[in-house]
C-alpha cells in the first residue's frame, strides 16, 4: 500500500452522522454530555460509587456512562448527572435546521 491507495476524507465533527447512523445528533449529543461527566470523574478521581454517593444517581448509571452504554438514558437524564456532579456547569444546545426541524445540525457545547 502506498500513499496514493488512500483517500482522506474530513468528518462532520458528528462521527454517528457520517456513518449515517439513526438518531445521529442526538447520539452524538449523549456522547458529548457523557465525555464531561467521565471528565468530571476523572479530574474529581470519583469511582461510580463515590460519585454515587454525592448524588442521587445509582454507581450502575455512571458505570454504564464510563462504558459508553448510553441507550438507556436520555439527554436530559445524562444532562442532569453531569449537573448534580457540577453546579457550575453551563450546557447550550443549538438546533439548527430546515423545515419543520428535521434536517439540520444540532450543535452542543458544554
Amino acid at each position: 500500500m502506498n500513499e496514493n491507495d488512500i483517500e482522506l476524507v474530513e468528518g462532520s465533527g458528528n462521527v454517528f452522522r457520517d456513518f449515517s447512523a439513526p438518531e445521529a445528533d442526538l447520539k452524538h449529543a449523549k456522547a458529548v454530555i457523557a465525555s464531561r461527566i467521565i471528565s468530571v470523574l476523572d479530574d474529581r478521581g470519583l469511582s461510580v460509587r463515590k460519585a454515587a454517593a454525592l448524588t442521587r444517581f445509582a454507581a450502575a448509571d455512571f458505570s454504564r456512562v464510563r462504558n459508553a452504554d448510553l441507550r438507556r438514558f436520555t439527554l436530559d437524564r445524562l444532562m442532569k448527572m453531569l449537573a448534580s456532579l457540577d453546579a457550575d456547569i453551563r450546557v447550550t444546545v443549538q438546533i439548527e435546521g430546515g423545515e419543520g426541524g428535521n434536517e439540520g445540525k444540532t450543535a452542543l457545547a458544554t
